[in-house]
């Protein structure tokens, strides 16, 4: 049977939207290799996700239990969710590709000594996996051999799972954990705080680019922009680089990928990583001085003009029709 375990991100007795799309993923495997989806939950806040992922059409739901285990640590993590991959005879491990995903399955693969396929974009009839090579430039269709088989979704590939008519069972197992293998301590989680929607999840995300020439400038030019239409602010590799904003804010092939409802690209030249990072987004508009640059190929609406001039006007315009 091709069962499918689906490990649940969860931080503060909530998950985030990438968690229910890697549940319907999961569940989507599933039917196409014959098998149920469970969920895997760990950590502080267990029972309050436990009883809310269990009403999204999984089989059941697992809380691993282990005071160890109560603040994420990859390597009790990977350690815990390995043996208890090993006793349920599970055929595939499943995570979204968010930071956390990236950190966990690799170290999970490595443990059981098994195959991976990293962000996967489509699951085909036959149990194959498609995933993005080179920025997106080439699909691959990858085929895992093995006794189990790991894999990180990409979070803008599929949609969330909805709500079942059914409520899932919990089960609780209490995770086994080898002291001698323990490297990590948990020391301290500080939590940048914003009023603004989280990256991955905004239905709008702004993102500035080196045009914007400055950290200052990001904060008087680019953030009124941000504020006013309700955004998340997102930044290119470049920008970041340039020590403009923080890395968590950075989008592309080595940062986040997004795909929101609107993606507005201000002083981005639109290098091919940072297009792999929000190419999917539904409506893409740009606003580069220079017509020859790039992103001017993805954007469905685009504006030739210095973002110095135009993205004030646009505040100001937004002001009017709102006020």
């Amino acid at each position: 049977m091709g069962d499918v375990i689906v490990f649940v991100e969860h931080r503060g007795g909530h998950f985030p939207k990438t968690t229910l799309i890697g549940i319907n993923a999961g569940l989507e495997l599933a039917a196409k290799r014959g098998g149920s989806c469970s969920a895997v939950v760990a950590g502080e806040g267990a029972d309050t996700v436990a009883a809310e992922v269990a009403k999204y059409g999984v089989a059941k739901v697992i809380v691993l239990e282990e005071p160890r285990l109560a603040h994420y640590l990859a390597d009790a993590a990977a350690q815990a969710l390995a043996v208890l991959v090993k006793s349920t005879g599970a055929e595939t491990v499943l995570a979204t590709a968010t930071a956390l995903g990236k950190d966990l399955m690799p170290r999970l693969a490595a443990r059981l000594n098994v195959p991976m396929a990293s962000e996967i974009i489509a699951i085909n009839d036959d149990g194959t996996f498609v995933r993005p090579m080179y920025a997106g430039n080439v699909l691959a269709t990858v085929e895992l051999e093995g006794p189990v088989r790991i894999v990180t979704v990409r979070g803008t590939a599929f949609d969330a799972a909805k709500p079942a008519a059914a409520v899932a069972p919990i089960e609780r197992v209490a995770a086994t954990l080898d002291p001698a293998g323990l490297k990590m301590e948990f020391v301290a989680f500080n939590e940048i705080k914003s009023d603004r929607p989280e990256l991955t999840e905004a239905r709008i995300v702004v993102s500035g680019g080196r045009g914007l020439k400055s950290g200052e400038n990001f904060k008087s030019v680019l953030e009124p922009l941000v504020d006013e239409m309700g955004a998340a602010m997102g930044a290119s590799r470049a920008a970041v680089d340039a020590g403009f904003v923080p890395n968590d804010l950075q989008v592309g092939q080595t940062g986040k990928v997004v795909a929101p409802e609107l993606y507005v690209a201000v002083g981005i030249s639109g290098a091919i990583q940072h297009l792999a990072g929000m190419k999917d987004s539904k409506t893409i508009v740009a606003i580069n001085k220079d017509e020859e640059a790039p992103i001017f190929s993805v954007a469905d609406f685009g504006l030739v003009a210095d973002l110095f001039k135009a993205v004030p006007e646009m505040v100001e315009a937004m002001k009017k029709v709102k006020h």
